[in-house]
């Protein structure tokens, strides 16, 4: 099995039209194997984290509900 490792400096030339392909494969859901869908899922959710403004439309895909540790 191929282990995803994606760099910062990979992460930061990342387009915004590149993102919006990720997250229709994402939403399509339509993969050979869970695999590739848990890849796409992981990409995703590395650049929200470095790059949140590229993902602010497709954040519904990652789950990422606010919540209060108090």
């Amino acid at each position: 099995m191929k282990t995803l490792s994606i760099s910062k400096r990979e992460i930061a030339t990342i387009t915004p039209q590149e993102v919006e392909v990720l997250a229709t494969r994402l939403e399509q859901d339509n993969y050979s194997n869970a695999f590739e869908g848990l890849n796409d899922w992981h990409l995703l959710r590395a650049i929200a984290f470095s790059r949140p403004e590229l993902v602010e439309s497709y954040i519904h895909l990652l789950d990422l509900e606010p919540y209060d540790e108090a």
